[in-house]
């Protein structure tokens, strides 16, 4: 199967076409075809077509593309609507199904699956997404939890054994807690193609609807009065 990836959720964007065996056990790594990568915090609207452009045209094109995989969060609120409008709007065209990529199991599944994995992504506000794994198997669901919180279920889980962070959150509850110091750190700005196209590959689209994932409401709030009403007199 010949499927393209797009994730713009985090500090990267992102496009990649790669082949592989969905559901082929035991999986064997996709194959890249053609992918374009920049880290970047902003901007993925003005990147992501012509990234996709390129990795696509590097692969012989759209032609024979048979899936979408696109990361659906948690992440950046505008980057999310990027990466999934790009997607869905690539599947109308090719009259593709497209699949929906946690980014919490891809940046997981981006690092290696022995004992404990915990994906943590800095949410400002002493916050971290967060979602533990053991030896590539999910624990619980992907939370928004307090830093403490997290370094509590972290440490519980990992017992005397070193845990892996990785994600964003990874230096920010190493530097912030020494119960963490002996952690792995794998400080990925974003989840590897790889992996994504991975996870894409074994992804049923009837389970893994294109659906942004949000852990808590958005930090911008709509406006309280319209263009031009009067403000509202202090009580």
């Amino acid at each position: 199967m010949k499927i393209m990836v797009i994730d713009t959720a985090l500090g990267a964007c992102a496009a990649g076409v790669f082949a592989g065996e969905p559901g082929a056990l035991p999986p064997a790594p996709p194959q890249p075809l053609g992918v374009r990568v920049e880290v970047m915090a902003k901007g993925h609207q003005e990147r992501l077509g012509g990234l996709a452009r390129d990795a696509a045209a590097e692969a012989g094109g759209f032609d024979g593309i048979e899936r979408i995989g696109v990361t659906v969060g948690p992440g950046s609120f505008t980057g999310l609507r990027v990466g999934l409008a790009f997607a869905l709007g690539l599947g109308a065209a090719l009259d593709r199904p497209v699949v929906g990529i946690s980014t919490l199991d891809a940046l997981a599944a981006s690092v290696p699956a022995d004992g404990l994995v915990a994906a943590v992504i800095d949410a400002r506000r002493g916050q971290v997404y967060a979602r533990l794994f053991r030896d590539g198997a999910p624990l619980g669901q992907a939370e928004a939890l307090p830093r403490e919180t997290a370094r509590d279920r972290i440490r519980a889980e990992a017992g005397e054994a070193a845990p892996t962070l990785v994600g964003s959150g990874a230096a920010v509850l190493a530097e912030a807690f020494p119960e963490l110091a002996d952690a792995i750190l794998h400080p990925l700005p974003a989840p590897a193609v790889e992996a994504i196209a991975a996870l894409a590959l074994a992804a049923d689209p009837a389970t893994a609807p294109p659906q942004p994932l949000y852990l808590r409401a958005p930090d911008a709030t709509p406006p309280s009065r319209l263009p031009g009403q009067p403000r509202q007199p202090a009580a």
